[in-house]
């Protein structure tokens, strides 16, 4: 990790729309580890309440986002 690479926040999101989506972050390559395993499918999490969220399938909204899944777990997150 080099020194312009922002400190990783507790909780963060990849829609542009939700007041935890922090731009600076996602200019590198952010992992996330859920129960000791990398997932790849993850749209938000919260390291310090432990949880993450996931689309449910192909289902959506009423406004067209998909439906999400809250999962409990440990949850870390890193740079690649």
């Amino acid at each position: 990790m080099s020194d312009t690479t922002p400190a990783l926040p507790d909780r963060l999101s990849i829609d542009p729309s939700s007041p935890h989506f922090n731009a600076d972050v996602f200019q590198h390559d952010v992992g996330i580890r859920f129960n000791d395993k990398e997932r790849f499918d993850v749209e938000e999490y919260c390291v310090s309440e432990g949880w993450i969220k996931v689309a449910a399938g192909k289902k959506m909204d009423r406004k067209g986002k998909p439906l999400m899944l809250t999962l409990k777990g440990k949850v870390e997150a890193f740079y690649k």
